[in-house]
């Protein structure tokens, strides 16, 4: 089973990379596909040019093992769909799973993504929770109709992805950093140091071009 991990890294930072390296021990992923979007459809433009969202990712990964950073979002032109890079991912990954890792804050908003029902055919979902989290949670913050769509494929074993190719829905606690890329652009930009919360080698290149920069 492959894990993929999308998101604008805007920067990127530890409360993006520890929470997936956990999915991907728990699941004993072959690999984690980190894939950097382009143009994020659900926010504001980027903080970071893609050039140097992309090298700050690259400087973050290059010590961990079975990580692929995946560039085909800031090859493609228009918004970054997920229905689109998964449906190229199942091309290029013939019977192979796939899962999607994402947030809970992420999920509870599911239903604003393009196409956002078609994501099911082509993988799992696993939703990223803090310990201790209830399912029962999940219903409070969404559309009744959403909800029922979605609870029937929500489960809290890991096992139960193996027993099909695609449409379950894994709710996985994971250790839980309060961090924010919105928190590291705060602290960069008052002048902070944010080392403790980013790999020191993609600290150090942002640290870098901001400076080039200015």
């Amino acid at each position: 089973m492959i894990g993929i991990f999308g998101g604008t890294f805007d920067p990127v930072h530890y409360g993006h990379i520890k929470p997936a390296l956990h999915v991907k021990q728990v699941l004993n992923l072959s690999q984690l596909r980190f894939i950097p979007n382009r143009v994020p459809p659900h926010r504001e433009e980027p903080w970071l040019p893609v050039e140097q969202r992309l090298k700050l990712l690259q400087c973050a990964l290059k010590d961990y093992p079975g990580i692929v950073i995946d560039e085909r979002e800031l090859k493609r032109e228009g918004p970054s769909y997920m229905v689109d890079t998964l449906k190229s991912l199942k091309h290029d990954f013939v019977g192979e799973s796939l899962c999607l890792i994402i947030g809970m804050d992420a999920f509870s908003g599911i239903s604003q993504w393009h196409q956002w029902r078609s994501i099911f055919k082509y993988c799992h979902l696993v939703v990223t929770t803090r310990p201790g989290y209830e399912q029962t949670n999940i219903a409070e913050q969404m559309n009744i109709d959403d909800y029922r769509f979605l609870a029937d494929k929500i489960t809290t074993h890991a096992k139960t992805l193996s027993a099909s190719e695609n449409g379950k829905i894994l709710l996985q606690s994971v250790p839980q950093l309060d961090i924010s890329s919105t928190q590291i652009r705060h602290l960069f930009n008052s002048g902070l140091d944010p080392g403790q919360w980013m790999p020191e080698a993609a600290c150090l290149q942002l640290m870098r071009y901001k400076t080039d920069d200015n």
